[in-house]
């Protein structure tokens, strides 16, 4: 068995997609795709890599995402001697892959949905490492929506999930967030001018984030916060949030107000963990989280404290929980 420690560098690399078909028909060509590995893969006796780990970013993520991770999956984890192939990937609509800006068609950009970005991974994945079956999937919030349709319209394309603050459908508090955000971008009259960082735009961005940012943390956190340091953070992640351009937020957005799996919850086979903050804002154990038991036969919990975490690196509370749930896909 080859050592995984062979290969542990991080480094970002560009793929350039052949095409790529959008569920509601619409192809696009040469698309490039952003992405990173870590680790070695692992090859059955026809050549199929049978160890491949994909990792899902979050809403305002991308593939280097995967290294707030790093202490408790990937080759220099708590699993180093689990043998996985890691692979982070870009999601479609994002920048660098393929997104209205790395595009230059801004709001000309082919409407996507949670599936088209499930697809455009699965095509890369296919185009570049000839893989059609992932050992296991970990996706985080706008991750785990992709992560729950990869399972639910592909059951038999993974062994495992692992889900992160996240939900199976937009309703409610979050439906109502996200109508908020289109609303902010619908009233801007500079969305269809040339000049993408107007003062209106610009505007609008901020208070988007400042909007996004009321959902980051738990409600224990922000209770915690004085109010001098939550204007410290806002501002951060308001600053942080004017590299992302106005057109791949709407696009992103749109499909996030689109997705709902509900209905095809019990299609999932693959043995799946859920992890869930009990303070968060944005996704709520009584809505999100537990009504999964009755819907996937082959799942487990665990609940977690996200004010335990907020002013320390200390993650060994996940560790036994990611150790025993991944034991018997060890390579």
């Amino acid at each position: 068995m080859k050592n995984i420690m062979e290969n542990t560098k991080y480094s970002c690399e560009k793929y350039i997609m052949k095409e790529f078909k959008f569920d509601y028909g619409r192809v696009l060509n040469d698309m490039p795709v952003e992405y990173a590995t870590r680790g070695t893969p692992e090859y059955d006796d026809d050549g199929n890599i049978t160890n491949a780990f994909i990792f899902c970013h979050r809403f305002n993520g991308n593939y280097s995402s995967f290294d707030e991770l790093g202490h408790l999956v990937g080759p220099d984890s708590i699993l180093s001697d689990y043998n996985f192939f890691y692979i982070s990937i870009t999601s479609l609509g994002f920048p660098e892959s393929s997104s209205p800006s790395t595009s230059g068609l801004r709001y000309e950009y082919p409407q996507y949905s949670i599936l088209d970005c499930v697809n455009f991974k699965r095509r890369f994945l296919a185009e570049k490492f000839n893989i059609k079956n992932v050992l296991g999937i970990l996706g985080v919030g706008f991750g785990g929506y992709e992560a729950f349709t990869w399972a639910c319209e592909y059951r038999d394309e993974m062994e495992f999930l692992i889900i992160g603050n996240s939900a199976f459908k937009t309703d409610g508090n979050r439906y109502i967030f996200s109508k908020a955000i289109d609303a902010m971008i619908s009233s801007s009259d500079d969305y269809y001018d040339e000049d993408i960082y107007s003062q209106s735009i610009s505007r609008i961005m901020v208070s988007i984030n400042r909007l996004i940012f009321s959902q980051l943390f738990s409600k224990e956190i922000y209770h915690n916060l004085s109010l001098r340091e939550i204007d410290a953070l806002m501002d951060e992640f308001a600053d942080e949030g004017m590299f992302t351009e106005i057109y791949d937020l709407k696009y992103r957005n749109d499909a996030v107000l689109e997705y709902n799996v509900e209905d095809k919850l019990t299609n999932i086979t693959a043995k799946t963990l859920i992890v869930s903050d009990s303070q968060n804002t944005h996704y709520t154990l009584e809505y999100d989280t537990y009504p999964l038991e009755e819907k996937i036969e082959n799942i487990s919990f665990y609940i977690f404290n996200g004010m335990d975490f907020f002013f320390s690196d200390d993650y060994s509370e996940f560790f036994n929980v990611f150790i025993e749930f991944l034991e018997e896909f060890k390579k």
